[in-house]
């Protein structure tokens, strides 16, 4: 017959097992500036293996400069994504065409996983606060998702790619866009993510005290100034930034898990073929999942139950 502690250890172990694979797959939320993505770059087989790679590691993730006049390099995008990874669903939902000239416009797009994630609201921001109209180049388009088996549960995403030359008047307008959506929403819960060229000479330190995003206390910006977004080996600048709003959210967050996604060592590129992707490195965060929570509460009541058998 087997004896109690090794029926114990046997439990354990499968118990922990069961753990493991429930909180396998940790909600991945990524930012990535694609550098002019439109219909020359979606045709570059290489370059479309490498930005597919990157996007399906995540269940929501943030495209910027997306320069799609032809609306042909968004549904070839979305194709592959679905091609490569079909465990998951994968849709997307984007803003309109923004931009001061017709010559140069963007697009903001959330790419998604429709199996872990749903859109629940969308938002384009007008950009017409009074006695400062116009202070984005590029408006925030945010979207609200539902994510149910995340600690958080529901979220808004606020993007943002600055202009580099107006980067301290952008920053700070975005946390008029922060409370703008808090109150029309009533929700708490917002991430603040994009290429805000908030490192180096963009975001001088003699500013940032007149930056609100910054200075607000109930923000937490999670990319650290230390930290290198860029591509090119001659520069160390933290353009890309993840920040949330509130400690409930901040605790939702994996420890540690925001970072820059160094892509070209992980694929094993050259400097110039990571270029042919972007100048930038996406970034991304975990966020904790529910499973984590009823894994472990199982594992103690079992165990409980086990030690009551057992005495």
């Amino acid at each position: 017959m087997m004896s109690s502690s090794l029926l114990f250890l046997l439990l354990l172990s499968f118990l922990v097992g069961v753990c493991d694979a429930r909180v396998a797959s940790p909600f991945r939320i990524c930012a990535f500036n694609l550098q002019s993505f439109g219909e020359s770059k979606s045709n570059k087989v290489d370059v479309m293996k490498t930005i597919v790679r990157i996007i399906t590691r995540c269940d929501v993730c943030l495209l910027q400069e997306v320069r799609d006049s032809k609306q042909k390099a968004l549904p070839k995008l979305l194709a592959a994504l679905n091609s490569h990874d079909t465990r998951h669903k994968y849709k997307a939902v984007a803003s309109e065409r923004l931009g001061r000239t017709e010559a140069y416009q963007e697009q903001y797009v959330f790419v998604y996983r429709a199996d872990t994630v749903t859109v629940t609201g969308k938002y384009q921001y007008p950009d017409n606060r009074p006695g400062d109209v116009d202070a984005f180049a590029r408006e925030p388009f945010v979207v609200r998702f539902k994510a149910p088996k995340t600690a958080i549960k529901e979220f808004a995403l606020i993007p943002q790619h600055t202009t580099p030359t107006n980067t301290t008047k952008e920053l700070d307008a975005l946390y008029d866009v922060l409370q703008h959506v808090k109150k029309m929403w009533k929700i708490e819960n917002v991430m603040l993510l994009g290429d805000f060229n908030a490192g180096c000479s963009y975001l001088a330190k003699k500013y940032r005290k007149d930056v609100r995003l910054i200075t607000d206390e109930t923000l937490h910006w999670l990319i650290s100034d230390k930290d290198d977004t860029t591509v090119r080996a001659t520069t160390t600048c933290a353009y890309d930034r993840i920040v949330v709003h509130g400690e409930r959210f901040a605790k939702a967050v994996v420890p540690l898990s925001a970072k820059p996604f160094d892509f070209p060592t992980e694929y094993q590129l050259t400097e110039d073929q990571a270029l042919d992707v972007s100048d930038h490195y996406p970034v991304e965060v975990l966020l904790k999942n529910t499973a984590s929570k009823v894994s472990f509460s199982l594992l103690l009541i079992l165990l409980l139950l086990f030690t009551l058998t057992c005495s």
